[in-house]
């Protein structure tokens, strides 16, 4: 299953900047979510790194930091012009508010969850993006869903074989999350931060 996407973001002239944005991307069961969260409490007291909360058309989850919010009032909010991207997987509609451009240009770190399928058009709309994917193994990815018992989640052998061709989406750094998941969420920290980490 590929995703959809329609972008909201029109290309610039002027790239968005000059703060970086940090697109954490990669399958299901990655652990995206668990890394992120304890990213966002490492860097507390950075005033200059943030981590917007994604507007879903799904119910909100424990593990998510994410804003609810019904179809229709996700459609009157796109037709506004509010969101700086959306994307859809799995019958959900995600966002990020284009309340993120002014962080940008205000010269701090934005760090999102995002779907593979909007890597393009960001790299092309912002001036400094940072790609990072975190991945597991098939085996691990599908233990990690099942565990999860998300309704919402669909089915778990669509969610593994859905793909991006896009050559733009090609990551600037892969966590392969198979340790302690302190571990690696310093690597993501060094990462959000512009540090390298050795493997």
């Amino acid at each position: 299953m590929t995703e959809t996407l329609t972008p909201t973001t029109e290309d610039k002239t002027a790239a968005i900047g000059p703060g970086r944005l940090v697109l954490v991307v990669g399958p299901s069961g990655a652990g995206k979510d668990t890394l992120l969260g304890l990213a966002r409490a490492a860097c507390a007291d950075a005033g200059n790194i943030v981590f917007p909360r994604r507007v879903i058309t799904r119910e909100a989850s424990a593990s998510e930091e994410n804003e609810e919010v019904s179809a229709g009032t996700f459609q009157e909010a796109l037709t506004r012009g509010e969101y700086a991207m959306h994307w859809e997987a799995h019958g959900h509609c995600y966002a990020l508010s284009r309340a993120i451009d002014d962080e940008i240009r205000a010269g701090r770190t934005i760090v999102a969850n995002v779907s593979r399928t909007v890597i393009g058009a960001m790299r092309r709309a912002y001036a400094d993006v940072v790609v990072i994917s975190i991945t597991a193994p098939p085996d691990v990815l599908a233990e990690r869903i099942a565990m999860r018992a998300r309704s919402s989640d669909g089915r778990v052998e669509n969610r593994l074989r859905r793909t991006v061709e896009d050559a733009s989406a090609a990551p600037d750094a892969t966590i392969v999350n198979t340790g302690s998941a302190e571990y690696h969420s310093r690597q993501l920290v060094r990462v959000i931060k512009g540090e390298k980490w050795d493997d």
